[in-house]
């Protein structure tokens, strides 16, 4: 189970806020597009051929800024677990695939890639693990996310270290990369799934 009440602490944010990168608890929409562009860059340079699936899509945010870059997926899927996240998304997406899912619990689209950007924040520790083996059991190619980069030490977030989360996928048939140093507090990695040759 999440730290927080996942729906009470979205639909409040949105209330204050309203339906922009603070109302979906980003610090600016300026650091949202940086980890957009970091997460952006972990995958292939074609897009156009690939599904790939946003879980946490909050707003829709990511599909609006691939698609202002002219950088669309041949098909995105967006999942989250807000249903007011889930109907704002199908309206601002322009009617994309928008599936009211829990990671943890649910059945999971397949798809070529799989990409979280804040949808672990809300995590246990305990939950990080299972959300990306069910995350790269329904994705062909891998899975991309970012994490809060620190110690764990809050009643809200979860934090972790790059190094924490390498042990946590040393067993994993993945290979690994860490991206650090564009925002002091986060860090994003890429699991590739191997291929045999």
């Amino acid at each position: 189970m999440p730290r927080v009440d996942t729906d009470s602490f979205y639909r409040h944010a949105l209330t204050r806020y309203g339906v922009n990168a603070e109302g979906v608890h980003w610090h600016s929409a300026e650091h949202q597009r940086i980890r957009f562009q970091v997460l952006r860059d972990l995958l292939p340079a074609r897009l156009d051929d690939l599904t790939l699936v946003d879980v946490g899509c909050g707003l829709g945010d990511l599909h609006r800024w691939l698609a202002a870059r002219h950088d669309l997926p041949r098909r995105y899927i967006g999942i989250d677990a807000v249903p007011a996240m889930v109907e704002l998304a199908r309206a601002r997406t322009g009617g994309c695939p928008i599936l009211h899912r829990d990671v943890l619990q649910d059945p999971l689209p397949a798809a070529d890639w799989y990409l979280a950007s804040g949808a672990l924040s809300l995590l246990t520790r305990a939950e990080t693990r299972p959300f990306i083996e069910r995350c790269l059991t329904a994705a062909h190619a891998g899975l991309v996310f970012n994490l809060l980069k620190g110690r764990d030490h809050s009643l809200t977030f979860n934090y972790m270290y790059p190094d924490e989360v390498m042990a946590l996928v040393a067993d994993l048939p993945v290979d690994a990369e860490v991206v650090e140093g564009y925002l002091s507090e986060d860090f994003s990695v890429a699991l590739r799934h191997q291929r045999e040759t």
